[in-house]
C-alpha cells in the first residue's frame, strides 16, 4: 500500500513537473533577441497567410523537402499547398495564447500553444493545439522544414482577450 501511494505521489510530481516545464514564456517575461522575434513575426505571418490561401508566399517559405503532421496523417510539401489551395483546410484564424523559440545554429524550433479556427472537410471546428515548428537557416533565410499539430487537452477559448499575435 505504501509503495502505491509513493508511486502516485511520484507521478503527481512528475506531471507538476513536466506542466511547468511545458509552459510558454510571455514575451514579458523574457528578453527575446533580433534573430528570435524575426522567427515569432515569420510564425505569425506564416498563419494569416495560410488564412489568406497564400500558396504563392507559402510555397516559397516550405522547404522541398517540408512535413507536416496533423490528425489525419502526415504529407509533404505539395499536398500541403495543394490542401490550403483547394480549401481542404482552410486555416481561417489562429490565436496564439504562447510562443517560444530555441534557436541551435542554422536550426530553430518554435512552439505555439494556439486555438485554431478552421474548416475541414466543409466543417468548421476549433482546436487548442500545440503546433512545433521547424525552421532551417538556408542562405541567410529561414525555411520551414516541419509543422506538427499535437492535440491539447483544455477547452479551447477562442477569444481577442489575451493572445500574443
Amino acid at each position: 500500500m505504501k509503495r502505491a501511494i509513493i508511486a502516485i505521489l511520484l507521478c503527481i510530481a512528475g506531471v507538476q513537473l513536466s506542466h511547468a516545464q511545458a509552459k510558454l514564456p510571455n514575451s514579458t517575461n523574457t528578453t527575446v533577441t533580433k534573430e528570435e522575434q524575426e522567427l515569432l513575426d515569420l510564425s505569425k505571418a506564416k498563419w494569416q497567410w495560410m488564412a489568406n490561401k497564400s500558396v504563392d508566399t507559402l510555397n516559397g517559405l516550405f522547404d522541398e523537402k517540408c512535413v507536416f503532421v496533423h490528425m489525419g496523417g502526415s504529407w509533404g510539401k505539395s499536398q500541403e499547398l495543394n490542401t490550403i489551395k483547394g480549401g481542404g483546410i482552410w486555416y481561417k484564424k489562429a490565436v496564439v495564447y504562447g510562443a517560444s523559440v530555441n534557436i541551435f545554429g542554422t536550426t530553430a524550433i518554435l512552439l505555439n500553444d494556439i486555438d485554431l479556427l478552421a474548416v475541414v472537410g466543409g466543417n468548421e471546428v476549433t482546436h487548442a493545439f500545440m503546433v512545433t515548428e521547424v525552421y532551417i537557416k538556408e542562405n541567410g533565410k529561414w525555411k520551414m522544414g516541419s509543422l506538427t499539430f499535437s492535440t491539447l487537452l483544455r477547452p479551447v477559448k477562442m477569444n481577442n482577450n489575451n493572445p500574443q499575435h
